[in-house]
């Protein structure tokens, strides 16, 4: 929470930021955005994998908390293109540092039984600092007159605090049995990981090729003629109902087939891309928005579920990264045309052609692997895809014995 408060903060301004002070084309924030999360995405098969080898999840989480705090400053010293480069892009490394150890330590910290629940409330409090942060900008940029530079430096202040909190305040687990080392991203491991995991990690990918990033939300809030100053409360109210759906969904996904709500979670996403389209209005831009936060809390901290429901217990590092690095490469994909098709076409095109993709993505939803995928067995499991998988490794199973 206190991380995304600071990140939120910046990230809620910068696009504006780079835009009207530093004079790029919106194309350009397109690239940087999917430059800056694919590189996020990308590292995380690197740090999952060796928070497996080394059996330890903590120190990288630290260990990236701590580059993402030291990022904070260039943003505010920053005058030029090169320097918001760098600045997002040490970020983003940060983020790929902590994010798959960390979501490995929660799968490792949450019954398997309410692990829906538990990734939900960690999107929840994740989230609630996506909202707390644009509002904290809001104000800072009422009280300062537009000064991009001071909310900045302000937003250094909770990154900082988030590295203690880590070091602090979390234990992590013992392990039951000893470590068995050996390379996790090697052929031999990467075959331990079973069809259903694989399908999980196709239709992720999908899934953000249908969602380019939220820089374009903040764009389009411009578009719609709100004064500068309050363009982060279109932030706000998709992180709002982002926070409030994800632990209630988190919680139906432990009860409720997998597949049907990540189907119901993309119609959310295209209502929300045709509003947006469609809509100039305020009226319009806050329903789109809202749809949009619907969508996040419906299917982000299903799709971590359905990881770890489907991954061995000491693979999952590197699962969250591979699942990350497919993720990475539709996120470059997305946004760079997102930012080509606004440029050329107008934001209204950007909309409509993440409603395309959401067609594309329910047609990938809608198709039934072979017979040995998990799949069918979840048919006959109501809790959804991967959790015939996953007792099954528990039990020395693997996808060879389905």
């Amino acid at each position: 929470m206190l991380m995304d408060i600071s990140s939120e903060m910046i990230h809620s301004l910068l696009p504006m930021f780079m835009v009207t002070s530093l004079g790029t084309s919106v194309m350009a924030v397109g690239l940087v955005e999917g430059l800056a999360e694919s590189t996020a995405l990308i590292v995380k098969v690197f740090s999952g994998s060796l928070s497996d080898y080394l059996g330890k999840r903590k120190g990288l989480a630290v260990a990236g908390y701590a580059l993402g705090a030291v990022s904070k400053p260039i943003f505010a010293m920053a005058t030029s293109f090169g320097a918001v480069v760098t600045g997002r892009l040490l970020d983003r490394v940060g983020k790929g540092v902590r994010g798959a150890p960390r979501d490995a330590l929660v799968a490792d910290l949450a019954p398997q039984q309410v692990r829906g629940a538990a990734f939900g409330l960690r999107q929840s409090l994740d989230t609630a600092g996506a909202f707390v942060g644009p509002l904290v900008a809001v104000g800072l940029m009422l009280l300062w007159a537009n000064d991009f530079r001071a909310v900045f430096w302000v937003a250094t202040a909770p990154a900082l605090l988030a590295v203690a909190l880590l070091m602090l305040g979390v234990r992590e687990p013992e392990r039951d049995r000893p470590l068995t080392r050996a390379n996790p991203i090697s052929r031999e491991s990467l075959r331990r990981l079973p069809g259903a995991y694989w399908w999980v990690v196709g239709v992720g990918g999908v899934f953000t090729l249908a969602r380019f990033s939220e820089a374009f939300l903040v764009l389009r809030a411009q578009q719609t003629g709100i004064p500068v100053a309050w363009v982060p409360l279109v932030m706000v109210a998709m992180s709002m109902v982002y926070a409030a759906s994800a632990y209630p969904f988190g919680k139906l996904a432990d009860a409720m087939n997998h597949r049907w709500l990540l189907g119901f979670g993309l119609v959310v996403l295209l209502a929300a891309d045709l509003v947006l389209a469609s809509g100039m209005s305020w009226i319009a831009l806050f329903s789109g928005v809202a749809l949009w936060g619907v969508h996040m809390g419906m299917t982000q901290g299903l799709l971590a579920t359905m990881v770890a429901d489907t991954a061995p217990e000491d693979q999952r590092g590197t699962a969250y990264g591979v699942f990350n690095l497919v993720g990475g490469l539709a996120m470059l994909v997305a946004s760079t045309v997102a930012g080509v098709l606004w440029d050329a076409l107008g934001g209204a095109s950007t909309f409509y052609a993440g409603a395309g993709f959401c067609l594309v993505a329910l047609l990938v939803l809608g198709w039934r692997p072979a017979q040995s995928s998990v799949v069918q067995l979840g048919r006959s499991q109501p809790k959804g895809i991967g959790d015939d998988a996953h007792r099954g490794q528990r039990h020395g199973g693997s996808s060879h014995d389905r």
